[in-house]
């Protein structure tokens, strides 16, 4: 009885290591050129969770991605679904609760196109932002959590170029100014939370420069010219805004 305890013992074991040894060769193979070909899971590298899986083709990323986070839960952190068409992916970001982060499409890794950002916890949109090659280029809009506009802002090759406006949560336009390669130029203008202004002048490559006015309660109560650094000269009673 002992021998065909040891025979039956000896049996189990082998088709479990021979299964396991198949289980192992489903994934994680390379093609004759030496590309990753077919399934592929990756692991991290401290705890040995899953980190990633998804299907190559000869080398190619091709259909969806999914990222996990370093938990037992194994939750899904990021989606990534490939195209063939243009070499782009399109990726989606979500937070431990399952909410959506941040989504847009990237081509050879570099952000492309539209991308959209949501205030936490919510499906509601934070931020939209247009990309070419990786660098922001086109409009910039934030919101605030009722989607009402917060910013307006241009970029060009990265950086903010043109007309730039903040609003109040009433709608109130606080700041309408204007940029050149990133930095402030030309005309500004500031407001309080009731729309009245107060601030204005000009700048010169994020320099205040000419003569610059600034109000209290919309009414002038002083000018000082910022080029050459004069003393504030305050405005008389009689002076209209």
């Amino acid at each position: 009885m002992k021998i065909n305890k040891y025979s039956f013992l000896l049996v189990a074991f082998f088709l479990f290591a021979s299964n396991s040894f198949f289980a192992q060769n489903d994934f994680n193979k390379l093609d004759e050129k030496g590309k990753k070909h077919g399934l592929w899971k990756g692991n991290f590298e401290e705890s040995k969770r899953p980190r990633y899986e998804g299907t190559f083709h000869h080398g190619k990323e091709v259909g969806v991605f999914n990222y996990f986070d370093d938990t037992k839960e194994k939750t899904i952190i990021a989606t990534r679904t490939f195209s063939d068409k243009d070499n782009s992916a399109y990726t989606i970001f979500y937070n431990q609760k399952k909410f959506v982060v941040s989504e847009g499409k990237s081509i050879n890794k570099l952000n492309e196109g539209e991308w959209k950002y949501y205030h936490k916890n919510s499906k509601v949109i934070m931020t939209t932002e247009n990309y070419k090659n990786g660098k922001l280029t086109g409009k910039r809009i934030v919101y605030y959590p009722d989607s009402k506009i917060a910013e307006e802002a241009n970029y060009d090759n990265g950086l903010k170029n043109g007309n730039y406006k903040k609003y109040s949560e009433t709608g109130i336009i606080l700041e309408e100014s204007n940029f050149k390669n990133g930095k402030y130029n030309g005309k500004a203008v500031y407001r309080d939370p009731q729309g009245n202004i107060a601030a204005e002048g000009n700048y010169t490559s994020d320099k205040k420069t000419g003569v610059w006015k600034f109000y209290i309660n919309g009414a002038l109560d002083y000018t000082e010219n910022m080029s050459f650094q004069h003393k504030k000269k305050k405005a008389s009673k009689d002076k209209t805004k």
